[in-house]
């Protein structure tokens, strides 16, 4: 914050905010949005040859954030009468990291098999990776014009990856392997999954779940994209055109042949539904169902398929093999219960959980499980005050719509090992990051009607809907 002439506390620009809103020409945004690409369009089987389980790019980009972020913490000059937003995230993400820490060293002092050393060192840089996009995200996205670039960008990369998961369910094929030929590189390629006649599309994911939870997770900031024509600040023409990644992301996740993605697509339309305007519900829900009307017309054979994989559940062998792993939780929880085995140190020979929460209770007990719940729920908590707090409805738009992704990242790690994943646990912590930026962006908003109103009309208080259209054009020429 810096004052008026009257002492009034107003927002400062992006450019004086903090280190991390513009290094020598470079913006938050901008590396966030290479984060993006790397994580969506660069196959997640793939890595430097040289670095092997390390040498994933996005994981090597998430590390180099962390390390941006802590020179720019320690570079970053602000004026005294910076009024500072508090962000619950820190503490939730400092208490998740001290956790794992602990549990990897007490794990260590125990003595563990030679191969499970370094898997348990990798899971912590991922660990660390996944902090330096949040902690950036976080800090460095101040601006409405940035969030609403990352939104943009979110939703396009989810369309994207429908797009490519379609073209896989048509053709039966990845459309990957050409990747084998770019040297340095490895490609742990693999055939596409079949369910019953049809191909399970997994776009540039490792698994079909990966790829499912990548898509569904943008349904609700491709829609409130849309509803909000952008987020652009002028009228464009074009501005219709947000509505194709939503057709597209929808018809993707119909044709998915898979029971959590048909599940977190059911999760996300119904969690999108607060952030838009009652008329565009109509919409959505008719638009939705002429989709899956289509897909039943001209897939043949897809209905009974999905019918099937719900009917059919309690005999299916991954519905099985996740109920049983309930029982056997506290086998592998009873020696270590509230720091768990050690962070990334229960290999699948052991046992496999499809299933993130139970697999975080088991490596870093119930502290460890509480933590990372902690940081989903006051990240949605975030994103809740600020859409109650800013004046703008495309703000209050943005917060929402992050809540639902957050709730439908987080029902379907409940399906898989998401946090082994490098899509789905890279996405839950960039969102998590964007919760808090939208805090910061609200908090902005607020003052900034409050300094308007004190400014304008001293005596008495100017009512803030007449203050309304300025603070939102002086908000909006800031970030210019």
């Amino acid at each position: 914050m810096t004052s008026l002439r009257d002492g009034t506390a107003r927002p400062i620009s992006a450019e004086t905010h903090g280190a991390l809103a513009r290094t020598a020409g470079v913006t938050a945004a901008t590396t966030l949005t290479i984060y993006i690409v790397l994580l969506f369009v660069v196959p997640s089987n793939t890595s430097i040859a040289a670095l092997g389980g390390l040498g994933r790019p996005a994981q090597l980009w998430g590390l180099f954030l962390l390390f941006w972020w802590a020179l720019s913490r320690l570079q970053a000059r602000t004026p005294g009468t910076l009024r500072s937003v508090p962000q619950p995230v820190r503490y939730a993400l400092a208490a998740f990291v001290v956790i794992a820490l602990v549990s990897f060293a007490a794990a260590m002092l125990r003595g563990q098999p030679a191969d499970q050393v370094s898997p348990a060192t990798t899971a912590l840089l991922r660990l660390a990776s996944w902090s330096g996009v949040l902690l950036v995200a976080m800090d460095g996205i101040r601006t409405y014009s940035d969030v609403a670039k990352l939104i943009r960008r979110l939703s396009l990369a989810g369309a994207a990856m429908a797009a490519l998961g379609l073209v896989q369910f048509f053709t039966g094929q990845t459309w990957l392997d050409w990747i084998v030929n770019i040297p340095g590189l490895a490609f742990e390629g693999t055939d596409a999954a079949m369910r019953g006649s049809f191909t399970r599309a997994s776009g540039t994911a490792i698994h079909p779940l990966e790829y499912g939870t990548a898509v569904v997770a943008a349904i609700p900031l491709a829609i409130t994209t849309a509803v909000n024509k952008g987020f652009r600040t002028t009228p464009s023409r074009y501005a219709g055109w947000w509505w194709a990644p939503v057709a597209v992301i929808l018809f993707a996740s119909v044709v998915s042949v898979s029971r959590s993605a048909l599940i977190g697509m059911v999760v996300a339309v119904i969690a999108s539904l607060p952030a838009i305007p009652a008329a565009y519900r109509w919409l959505i829900g008719v638009g939705g169902g002429i989709i899956a009307i289509g897909v039943f017309a001209f897939v043949p054979g897809m209905f009974g398929t999905i019918m099937n994989l719900f009917v059919g559940a309690s005999d299916d062998p991954s519905t099985q093999s996740r109920t049983a792993a309930l029982a056997r939780v506290p086998e592998f929880l009873s020696s270590s219960p509230l720091i768990g085995q050690g962070f990334g140190t229960f290999l699948p020979r052991y046992y496999i959980f499809d299933n993130a929460w139970v697999l975080l209770l088991v490596e870093l007990g119930i502290l460890g499980a509480l933590c990372l719940a902690m940081m989903v729920l006051v990240a949605m908590g975030s994103a809740i005050w600020s859409s109650r707090h800013s004046p703008f409805a495309d703000v209050r738009a943005m917060g929402r719509a992050l809540v639902a992704s957050l709730l439908t990242i987080s029902v379907l790690l409940i399906f898989f090992d998401g946090l082994s994943f490098p899509i789905s646990a890279g996405l839950l912590f960039l969102m998590i990051g964007l919760t808090a930026s939208v805090r910061t962006v609200a908090a902005a908003d607020e003052d900034l009607v409050g300094a308007l109103r004190h400014v304008s009309r001293p005596e008495p208080a100017q009512p803030a809907a007449s203050v309304l259209p300025q603070a939102k054009s002086a908000q909006r020429e800031a970030v210019k």
